[in-house]
């Protein structure tokens, strides 16, 4: 068991470090955005395969988001971001077209102006139907005219757990719920679950929740029973574009360097790598993406960190604190017999 960066940094073998010492190559998930349609099958099949309870079908007023976030009762989580501005070179198709986006200004301000003479000023808003002007028969964009829309895009991203190097939530378990696979990646034992928490606060991401009925705490598994079988997630098998594509993590991020490159040379300059970089804060994720835009455009922190990276230097600082409080507690002592 190798000890060096065990609590930060790059670490060439999580599964080694973590005691398994034949084991196969480090498996992961590289989500390509870019390709992503938004489907939602992903969200479907991990669902059905590990019996994961519904939580909700509720939109949530700002996209055709269902989710909302990861949580216990969401493992897969598809992100629907709308920007008003064209995909690179890539054409939206709305020119010369009697269609427009689902959000366009002009229902923006059909919505404002209903919320002005709403009773209460607008202060009820969610409260009371507002006229949108639809359904109606009408072809989106259709009574407004070319000149009335404009490009946009959608930047859909289906959401997992990272499977972190360094893994907050695992270090911070004191009962062992959470372990590491020989497949490098995190799962957690519901049957050994006390219910604590740490690991909800010790994740970098906000990944791990607990489920409000029992108190235990859920995650993706990177559906470990398949794996254990030689089958790749349900996640990946049910992505009809190959947005999310499962293999060996090396591969991976071989492939994912290729990938970026190619959009690069088209024009996509926007287009970056998620968790791919072992040097991280995290030491790399086993689970990272392509994205088009910033991570906090799609609900990611810029620079994750993982919560021990400094337990060390911190008690040595702990150390360091109570040598000089016992040292001052013996002269006290020892000066004060004297008298």
């Amino acid at each position: 068991m190798t000890r060096e960066n065990s609590f930060y940094g790059p670490l060439d073998d999580p599964a080694a470090d973590a005691g398994h010492v034949d084991h196969p190559p480090r498996v992961g998930f590289f989500t390509d955005t870019s390709v992503c349609i938004g489907c939602k099958a992903c969200e479907v099949a991990c669902k059905e395969w590990n019996l994961v309870p519904e939580d909700g079908l509720d939109l949530t007023g700002m996209s055709y988001d269902n989710t909302g976030m990861l949580g216990a009762s969401s493992w897969r989580h598809v992100a629907f971001i709308e920007q008003q501005r064209p995909l690179g070179l890539q054409e939206t198709g709305l020119p010369d077209l009697p269609t427009g986006p689902s959000v366009t200004d002009v229902q923006q301000e059909v919505v404002a102006e209903g919320l002005l003479h709403a009773e209460r000023g607008g202060a009820q808003l969610g409260t009371g139907p507002v006229d949108l002007e639809f359904p109606s028969f009408d072809l989106p964009g259709a009574t407004t005219g070319a000149e009335g829309r404009t490009d946009f895009r959608w930047l859909m991203s289906s959401d997992v757990c990272k499977h972190c190097t360094h893994a907050g939530c695992l270090d911070v378990c004191p009962t062992g719920a959470l372990f590491r696979t020989e497949f490098s990646t995190v799962v957690v034992q519901q049957d050994i679950c006390n219910g604590c928490g740490y690991c909800v606060s010790g994740c970098p991401y906000g990944v791990i929740d607990r489920r409000p009925d029992d108190g235990r705490a859920w995650k993706c598994t990177l559906c470990y029973d398949r794996l254990r079988g030689g089958l790749e997630p349900a996640c990946a098998k049910a992505c009809p574009t190959d947005s999310i594509q499962f293999g060996v993590l090396d591969e991976l991020r071989e492939r994912a360097d290729r990938r970026l490159e190619q959009l690069h040379g088209l024009g996509v300059e926007e287009a970056r790598l998620y968790g791919r970089d072992p040097d991280d804060g995290v030491g790399g994720d086993g689970a990272f993406f392509l994205l088009l835009d910033e991570p906090e455009v799609y609900g990611l922190p810029p620079d994750p960190v993982v919560p021990t990276r400094d337990l060390p230097e911190m008690w040595t600082y702990a150390g360091v604190a109570a040598s000089a409080l016992l040292t001052a507690a013996v002269a006290v002592f020892v000066g004060g017999g004297r008298r």
